[in-house]
């Protein structure tokens, strides 16, 4: 049964790209020099590939959660969920991690207006981790790593 009110559904795909807030993800990555990228400024524990990589593993566990019918939960919090080295392998990695975050927000946008009910439980899941949840939860893992993104970026004198 789909909910009525198509403008909570239309708010909840956008709040997935959003910038009324914040800086958006794109935004976050825009013009880093590739010298950065793996570079762990002093007092930060990530570097832009790390909080980017962690984005994109995260973000697609997610989305595999709501749409695989045989989802089962393997992976191992933390390890499976950080890159391994600091540094992408080259820029080909790179581009691919910002393209696949991007092609799973926009699978999250689809999910968010399509599924029929956004409140019950994803079928996979326990009590109380509904499709409305999972979206809420990729949104703010997002932000809250996209803010970090910039601050490391202020830390390494490249943004702005």
């Amino acid at each position: 049964m789909r909910e009525p009110n198509d403008a909570v559904r239309t708010h909840l795909a956008t709040l997935l790209h959003w910038e009324d807030a914040h800086v958006g993800f794109e935004k976050s990555l825009a013009g880093l020099p590739a010298t950065a990228r793996g570079t762990r400024p002093p007092g930060f524990e990530h570097s832009c590939w790390e909080l980017l990589e962690h984005i994109r593993i995260a973000q697609d566990d997610i989305l595999d959660f709501c749409v695989n019918a045989t989802y089962e939960h393997t992976m191992a919090w933390p390890a499976d969920y950080w890159p391994r080295t600091p540094a992408p392998p080259d820029d080909a990695a790179w581009a691919a991690s910002i393209a696949s975050v991007v092609a799973s927000r926009r699978r999250f946008e689809t999910l968010a207006r399509e599924v029929d009910d956004l409140t019950v439980p994803v079928p996979t899941g326990n009590t109380g981790q509904t499709y409305l949840r999972a979206i809420l939860l990729a949104a703010d893992h997002v932000a809250y790593h996209v803010g970090q993104i910039v601050q490391v970026r202020k830390a390494l004198g490249v943004w702005g």
